[in-house]
């Protein structure tokens, strides 16, 4: 029987007036986006839901606290690891964000030879970049979309184990070099099929609103006391949240 949720009635969405309370005075003026197809943001209609990808939402939210800025997503779709640092890391540098979003790996986790460790090294690039530049930065431990229906039974385990593996490696870097670390990884909501697209590889409008609501409840655990991330780095990361 299909869902008779909406974003409104749903527990693990965003509350009325929550995004303001959590954004309230954020500081941040220039976002921008790198990664692949989940930056770029592919996911599937729901009812009830508003057909509004995450990063665009989240650059929403902090507009309707800041009004004036500037956001800039670089996401596309089909991209390793490698591939977003080659082509979206120097235009997202000359942009001067002071908040960044990397989204990226799930390609590399999609295939069987999957390098953990090579991946590490060009989200550790990235990060370590932007935040020697003055940016906050988010990273994230995506939904384990091997619970997808849409995945054939015989790869379920194998990319089941690839993306926690994943998820497992990223917060690890997010501890490192200390990101506002956003783990959907063992959400609750995790193994229901209503969070995913027919195609087997990306999330619904459900999931991108419920990672909204996790992102901006990270975003809220910032110290607006601690230095500017440029700073930051020569005394140490600070803990992943």
């Amino acid at each position: 029987m299909p869902s008779t949720l909406t974003e409104a009635t749903d527990p693990w969405c965003l509350r009325p007036g929550e995004a303001g309370e959590l954004l309230r005075g954020h500081p941040w003026h220039r976002f921008v986006v790198l990664g692949d197809s989940v930056a770029e943001g592919l996911c599937e209609p729901v009812d009830g839901y508003p057909d509004v990808q995450w990063a665009d939402r989240i650059a929403a939210e902090l507009r309707g606290v800041r009004p004036d800025l500037a956001y800039l997503n670089l996401g596309r779709r089909g991209l390793r690891a490698h591939e977003v640092r080659a082509t979206q890391l120097t235009d997202a540098l000359a942009f001067g964000p002071d908040l960044a979003l990397v989204v990226c790996g799930g390609n590399d986790a999609f295939r069987p030879g999957y390098d953990p460790d090579a991946v590490d090294a060009e989200l550790s690039a990235m990060v370590t970049a932007l935040r020697d530049a003055g940016a906050d930065v988010i990273t994230v431990g995506m939904f384990d979309v091997s619970h997808s229906p849409a995945v054939p039974d015989a790869l379920r385990a194998g990319l089941g184990e690839r993306m926690r593996r994943l998820s497992t490696h990223t917060r690890a870097v997010a501890q490192r070099l200390g990101t506002l670390h956003v783990h959907l990884t063992d959400h609750p909501l995790v193994a229901d099929p209503s969070l995913y697209s027919g195609d087997g590889r990306h999330g619904s409008a459900r999931s991108d609103a419920v990672a909204t609501a996790e992102t901006l409840r990270v975003l809220a655990t910032r110290d607006t006391s601690r230095p500017p991330a440029g700073d930051d780095l020569r005394h140490g990361p600070t803990p992943a949240a």
